[in-house]
């Protein structure tokens, strides 16, 4: 056991001192009495490395790293939350805070505005994105990381700060606004809409105390339009957050009192059977959930347990696959501890848990498998689904897999400055699902490139460097070879112009989003992206093929079976 884990030791000698000298007492051999004789070495080592050690030690920093430690060796999950982070944590679960209302991100030792939340008090002040923060209240933000940048804009409703900002391609590039803060209501569902003629659209970004509720009035608002005939439900990218979220979220598309899932842990307080206990909004629509890597935790209670009761189709790609559940228990002086304290069971009966942390490999990395890994189960309609590896979609969809050169264009922020740039340009653009990057546009941007700037991934030169070093290792770099070499390198070099030609697609939807997002938000976003999604259009040919939801779902299969049975009882009435 290393020395940072001996720190948590103290930690919990120094909350439980009592309950030391009670777990003292028992016998020897027992597992208190290792705990206890463990506190108390641990209790000593702290005591004489902070008389003795050369130098001072930071107390809580050493705590919290030695906590850090013990729990990195538990699982990801199990956390420790002192105080200085605890209003953080909270706006997880509550998806509310005080503050402006604007996402951040830091580049090159600055902090920018990225996209102000609409009507948000940031958006009213008339911030921008690309918007350069200076100073806040007077202070300069120089050298200041996000966190801290983040920190000062939050506070309580109501109360006002001064923002000064540096705004590029505007003639009157320094302006400072008197922003009042408000209470920020983070709303899980990012968009939702008509799509695709016939589809109401719902994406939900997280579960927190609003998701199923909000999720609940899109639901009522796009089933008052007479065009909707089906429903998607997009949990890409939603890491999940509250599980009695999802259990409120399932029971909006199945009966009351559908058993959705269960909890198994430790001690029988962590038994537990969860049902819906709401009137549901509509038991019959057909409904497709959209799934993805990121696709984790409530996201997955949600999607599986549809998928089990044979409620909704599945696409995308395999989920994340976390099937634990954390409680969050108090400790003292405001700190919290959330600690895994259970597995969860879905309809079917299988576990979503995909990596199994008690086990480990010889280098200490968990082992990819759960304990019922590979076990199959069956949905209500009689369809295999496989425990153990996160939530398997019905329809596999693979990603569209973006170009290295892409990848540079996003990183480096280019496509974002460019926006900007635009932005301060065109006062208007045509609507989300109308805009489109003309050539005009994207030679534009080509232009707004500089070539001298532009920096490559060196994956190909590296790559080609080694060969050319094992080819004269092994004996192969005669005058021959080299000559090759030398022409493969003249082919290999980029040329930045071509390049952006090649992987203008790409390009294009990258640019379309950033310049939407400055003038219609996340929103505007969301509804260009549907036109080009992939995993949509796919759902949107099942609900439209006659036959083919029905039969993925297997329903054909169930209906024919319960024929006969139901013709019995209509000939034994008769009699």
């Amino acid at each position: 056991m290393n020395k940072k884990v001996f720190f948590l030791f103290a930690f919990f000698l120094a909350v439980a001192t009592a309950f030391n000298g009670t777990l003292a007492q028992t016998g020897d051999n027992s597992r208190d009495t290792r705990i206890a004789r463990n506190l108390d070495i641990f209790n000593s080592l702290f005591k004489e490395l902070n008389m003795f050690y050369v130098d001072s030690l930071d107390i809580d920093k050493s705590m919290e790293t030695a906590i850090n430690a013990m729990l990195d060796d538990v699982d990801p999950y199990t956390e420790y939350i002192p105080a200085t982070n605890r209003d953080d944590f909270m706006v997880i679960s509550t998806g509310e805070y005080g503050g402006i209302g604007s996402y951040i991100y830091e580049r090159n030792g600055n902090v920018y505005i990225s996209e102000p939340y609409e009507d948000s008090p940031a958006a009213k002040a008339g911030l921008k994105p690309g918007d350069r923060i200076i100073m806040i209240d007077g202070d300069s933000v120089k050298g200041w990381a996000s966190d801290e940048v983040s920190k000062r804009l939050k506070g309580q409703a109501s109360t006002q700060l001064t923002l000064t900002i540096a705004r590029k391609y505007d003639p009157d590039s320094i302006k400072t606004f008197t922003i009042t803060r408000e209470k920020i209501k983070v709303d899980p569902v990012s968009y939702y809409g008509l799509t695709h003629g016939n589809i109401g659209y719902i994406a939900l970004e997280t579960y927190n105390e609003h998701s199923a509720a909000n999720v609940k009035n899109a639901l009522l608002e796009l089933k008052k339009n007479p065009a909707v005939k089906n429903i998607v439900l997009d949990l890409r990218g939603n890491g999940g957050g509250l599980l009695e979220s999802a259990i409120q979220l399932v029971g909006l598309f199945v009966p009351k009192g559908t058993q959705v899932l269960q909890t198994r842990g430790k001690t029988k307080q962590q038994e537990r059977t969860y049902k819906t206990t709401d009137e549901p909004v509509d038991t019959s629509i057909p409904l497709a959930v959209l799934i993805d890597g990121g696709t984790a935790s409530a996201a997955e209670i949600t999607a599986g347990a549809l998928q089990d009761l044979d409620r909704a189709v599945v696409l995308g790609t395999r989920s994340f696959g976390k099937g634990l559940v954390q409680a969050t228990r108090q400790l003292p002086y405001d700190a919290l501890f959330k600690v895994t304290v259970s597995k969860y069971y879905i309809p079917s009966g299988r576990l979503i848990q995909e990596i199994d942390y008690s086990k480990r490999n010889g280098d200490g990395t968990p082992i990819h498998s759960a304990d019922s890994t590979g076990q199959k189960y069956y949905t209500a309609n009689g369809r295999e689904v496989t425990s153990g590896v996160g939530i398997t979609p019905d329809i596999k969809i693979e990603p569209t897999q973006a170009s290295r050169l892409a990848y540079n264009v996003v990183r480096d922020g280019w496509a974002f400055d460019y926006a900007v740039k635009y932005a301060s340009e065109h006062p208007t653009i045509p609507a989300p699902n109308e805009f489109t990057i003309t050539d005009e546009i994207f030679n534009d941007f080509k232009a707004f490139i500089d070539p001298n700037k532009f920096e490559y991934d060196k994956v190909c030169e590296t790559s080609f460097a080694s060969l050319k070093k094992t080819a004269e290792a092994e004996g192969y770099l005669n005058d021959e070879t080299r000559a090759e070499f030398d022409r493969l390198e003249k082919l290999l070099k980029h040329d930045l112009d071509k390049d952006l030609d090649i992987h203008r697609s790409d390009l294009e939807k990258i640019l379309a989003k950033e310049i939407i997002k400055g003038y219609y938000y996340q929103k505007g976003q969301m509804i260009y992206a549907l036109k080009l999604d992939k995993v949509t259009n796919r759902a949107s040919e099942i609900f439209n093929t006659p036959g083919e939801y029905e039969k993925i779902l297997n329903i054909a299969s169930v209906k024919k079976a319960e024929q006969p049975k139901s013709q019995a009882k209509k000939k034994k009435s008769r009699k």
